[in-house]
């Protein structure tokens, strides 16, 4: 009985370790599978984060090549743009500088030439000695004063004062002549003055006049003209209105075309209705 005893626990014993021996395989085994399913599982959710890393990079990448083909296609059209309205530009400029040409043209032809009002004269004023004789064209930005001898024209933005001679066309934009003796045409955009003693050979064109001297030449004025008592005129006057002092002598038509009355529609007015 003691030997079956004995033999029972031996076989119990091991039993019990081989028990013990299978369970902590199996431990050992769930702890493998455990740690290698944890490796799996942080591989692959490495595996993961590069992924979406690089879709993102991807992604952005993409967009920002859309972005700078719109910035492109913008920038493209707005040189474009650019281009045109700077060609619209130049054209309109080529307009006005050939309009400007003609319309230059034009003024130089015409014996109505005066000076634009925007186009103001400097302070300075040129004198020309008595004794002093120039021959040629004379330009000023300012008045002159002539006082010598002139074979030549003479143009000034200013007041021209004339005591000397002048031959030539003179244009100013306010003449005086005192004592002068002026051989060519006379032009002022304002104006003239032509005292006592003085002569002009030549025609006349102003916005006003006052004659106190000889004029052998047409009288051109737009506005009023006054005809002193010293005054001798060989040559038509067409004006505003017009003054004639007693002692004035006129050879010639005065004709007041630039008055605001229409006298022709006047006459043909009344008597169509009869």
């Amino acid at each position: 009985m003691s030997f079956l005893k004995e033999f029972k626990d031996d076989l119990s014993q091991a039993v019990n370790e081989l028990v013990d021996e299978k369970n902590a395989e199996e431990k050992v085994e769930t702890i493998v599978e455990e740690e290698t399913v944890d490796t799996i599982g942080e591989e692959e959710f490495s595996l993961d984060l590069d992924e979406i890393g690089s879709m993102i990079n991807e992604e952005a990448a993409a967009e920002k090549e859309a972005v700078d083909e719109k910035i492109n296609i913008n920038i493209e059209a707005a040189e474009v743009e650019t281009e045109n309205a700077e060609s619209d530009i130049e054209s309109d400029e080529a307009d006005v500088d050939t309009e400007g040409t003609t319309e230059t043209t034009i003024e130089a032809a015409s014996e109505d030439d005066v000076f634009d009002e925007n186009d103001l004269p400097s302070d300075e004023v040129a004198e020309i000695t008595k004794g002093t004789c120039i021959t040629g064209n004379i330009e000023s930005d300012g008045s002159v004063n002539l006082y010598g001898r002139i074979k030549g024209d003479i143009t000034c933005k200013g007041k021209l004062i004339v005591t000397g001679r002048i031959t030539g066309v003179s244009h100013a934009r306010e003449i005086f002549a005192n004592n002068a003796k002026v051989e060519g045409d006379v032009h002022s955009s304002g104006t003239i003055k032509i005292g006592n003693g003085s002569i002009i050979v030549g025609n006349v064109f102003a916005t006003s006049a006052v004659i106190g001297g000889a004029v052998r030449g047409d009288i051109d004025v737009h506005g009023p003209v006054i005809v002193d008592g010293t005054a001798v005129v060989q040559g038509n006057i067409k004006s505003r209105s017009v003054q004639i002092n007693n002692g004035a002598v006129i050879e010639g038509f005065c004709s007041q075309c630039y008055a605001d009355i229409d006298y022709k529609s006047l006459f043909e007015d009344t008597f169509s209705e009869i």
